[in-house]
């Protein structure tokens, strides 16, 4: 049985068009802290990034922000975090993600967004880990990804014997709930990567 500690969420450094965006990534970043569930984010101040961050210090949580060097203008990083992690590159930056959340959320987004969901959709698949995976659908933004997948399922490129387990949410009061049913049900062992996959990421 995995306990919910901290929860990674990706998310895009714009805030959309769509004010239940904004308000969803507030409410996420209350109910966070209040619960006393740490964020794990890409380290931004501006757009969902920013929105989410900002709720969890107003509510009194920590944040943990991890951000390339080359993004820290681009994106303003979030000074007021308890703790801002400036790594070399991208690929760092995803690893230690990784390597510090119990969970992951992904809220409306870019390329970005998408690219980091799917990598860790793509180590779930191959049984790398057992750590929850939610998407938060506000007003059906994933609804296209989710017919896509379900598209490649039909179509046998996502094959039984290489299982998905996607969650989705589409308010964001119960995006907790459903992350700590399914983290209550992984297994310990399946939350890491393997120090030899973790190294070369």
């Amino acid at each position: 049985m995995s306990t919910l500690k901290t929860i990674c969420v990706y998310c895009g450094s714009g805030p959309g068009t769509n004010p239940l965006f904004v308000e969803s990534a507030i409410a996420l970043g209350k109910t966070m802290a209040e619960n006393g569930i740490g964020l794990v984010y890409g380290g931004g101040s501006i757009g969902l990034m920013g929105a989410v961050a900002k709720s969890v210090l107003d509510h009194g949580g920590h944040v943990t922000g991890i951000i390339p060097e080359f993004l820290t203008k681009r994106e303003n990083a979030l000074v007021g975090a308890q703790e801002l992690i400036v790594t070399h590159d991208m690929h760092e930056r995803k690893r230690l993600m990784f390597e510090r959340s119990d969970a992951f959320v992904a809220l409306p987004g870019g390329i970005g967004t998408l690219e980091e969901l799917v990598e860790q959709l793509t180590w779930q698949q191959l049984g790398r880990h057992s750590k929850p995976i939610l998407l938060a659908n506000i007003d059906n933004f994933w609804e296209p990804l989710l017919t896509l997948l379900t598209h490649m399922r039909s179509t046998a490129f996502i094959r039984p014997t290489l299982p998905l387990e996607v969650l989705t949410a589409d308010r964001a009061e119960d995006i907790l709930p459903k992350l700590r049913s399914a983290a209550a049900k992984a297994p310990d062992e399946g939350k890491k990567l393997a120090p030899d996959v973790a190294t070369r990421l």
